[in-house]
């Protein structure tokens, strides 16, 4: 393997570009909130809540998931939501991530005291103030710190997820669940389409997450229509806990942009699609389209090992193949507390278990600025990435890498 200083891997400009809000809180920031709120929790030292609920190894997808329902219990009011995003742009920026796309599902945190707008104002808040110190601070010529938000719509949810998800279903309690599912995906991309137009607020994508199994990407046709119609971009959540078909769907249905995991892209074994009778062909044409296309997959290789028990080590991860073909990939967290790992972490994790070049890791450093949701015009995106180049040319001649 190719050796590379700790030292330069954490000072190179990097991007996180599929870090949830709500699976990324300080631990001792979600156990202030908490006692302030009066919000029960299993523990009330990061200890315990690491040994209960934000453990080192998951059984499955469903159980990575239920340490979210405490955190998005702490996150309830705009202020608390302004002082995780402003917390998480300032944990980010100190290992040296420069351009950083959170995502978060608004509708878990409306009620009657926080309307859509009150949630997003007080993320795009949080994230504006961490912005505006860091880059006071930045030497001229350096690439700045920047940030996008991403509007998450759920695959599915249960009224008790939020007070906004419980008078969604009461309203409309002679409707079919998957109905009123997609009336909600449906809702929140019209909200977040009029909001981008009418605000400053730095929405970049739609995102679709959730658990994956039962739950296809082919239902949310509508919202996703409706936002690629008004430009805004997409990335999906697909082939994390599913096969190659849920990231066609993704791609053909959805327009995704960019995939969230993909980890099951070259896995036949995981086709559930009885109708597909040459597996190896249909996964052959896929990975081609998507390189053809330079749909960049979002890699997350610690939430994956935790949450896929047929994944043993990192060694057994479908980065090998995605490396092999040659696919647009980014390094990134999925969840700085739940998986407890920084993007510094991921892509060490990468260099150490696969055989990186420095022309490919810079490859792959640059890219994610490249196939960044930026909130800048393109021409000002051209000069950032620019000086990211530039930055990251300088750090390789101090390190003397490549």
């Amino acid at each position: 393997m190719t050796q590379y200083p700790e030292e330069f891997v954490r000072r190179i400009p990097k991007t996180d570009l599929h870090v949830h809000l709500d699976g990324s809180l300080r631990e001792q920031t979600l156990i202030d909130i908490a006692k302030e709120e009066k919000i029960d929790l299993p523990s009330y030292t990061p200890e315990g809540l690491n040994e209960l609920v934000f453990k080192s190894h998951y059984a499955n997808l469903d159980e990575y998931l239920r340490g979210f329902g405490l955190t998005n219990k702490v996150m309830q009011r705009a202020e608390h939501l302004d002082q995780v995003a402003y917390e998480l742009a300032m944990d980010n920026f100190a290992e040296g991530v420069r351009h950083l796309e959170v995502r978060f599902a608004p509708q878990l945190h409306m009620s009657d005291s926080l309307s859509f707008e009150q949630v997003m104002h007080a993320v795009d808040a949080g994230l504006r103030r961490a912005q505006t110190e860091i880059n006071a601070g930045i030497p001229d010529g350096d690439p700045e710190f920047d940030y996008g938000i991403i509007v998450i719509a759920m695959r599915f949810f249960a009224p008790n997820f939020s007070q906004y998800y419980r008078a969604l279903s009461s309203v409309h309690s002679y409707s079919e669940s998957d109905e009123i599912i997609q009336m909600a995906s449906s809702e929140l991309a019209r909200a977040t389409v009029k909001l981008r137009n009418e605000t400053d607020i730095q929405v970049v994508a739609f995102d679709l997450a959730g658990s994956e199994y039962g739950y296809p990407a082919g239902d949310h046709e509508e919202a996703f229509d409706y936002v690629h119609s008004h430009f805004l971009k997409k990335t999906v959540h697909a082939g994390e806990a599913y096969g190659p078909e849920s990231i066609f769907q993704a791609i053909t249905k959805l327009h995704a942009d960019r995939i969230g995991h993909g980890m099951r892209l070259f896995d036949p074994d995981h086709i559930r699609d009885e109708s597909i009778t040459n597996r190896e062909e249909y996964i052959r044409r896929l990975i081609n389209y998507i390189a053809d296309n330079r749909t960049t997959i979002e890699v997350c290789l610690t939430s994956n090992l935790q949450t896929a028990p047929d994944i043993r080590s990192v060694a057994d991860h479908s980065l090998g193949k995605m490396l092999d073909h040659k696919l647009s990939i980014s390094f990134c967290t999925d969840n700085r507390l739940v998986s407890h790992t920084t993007v510094t972490k991921e892509i060490q994790l990468a260099l150490d278990n696969f055989e990186i070049t420095p022309k490919q890791l810079k490859n792959i450093i640059v890219y994610g600025f490249k196939r960044s949701f930026s909130f800048k015009p393109y021409p000002e995106k051209r000069e950032y990435v620019r000086r990211v180049i530039n930055h990251y040319e300088r750090l390789e001649k101090e390190f003397g890498i490549g």
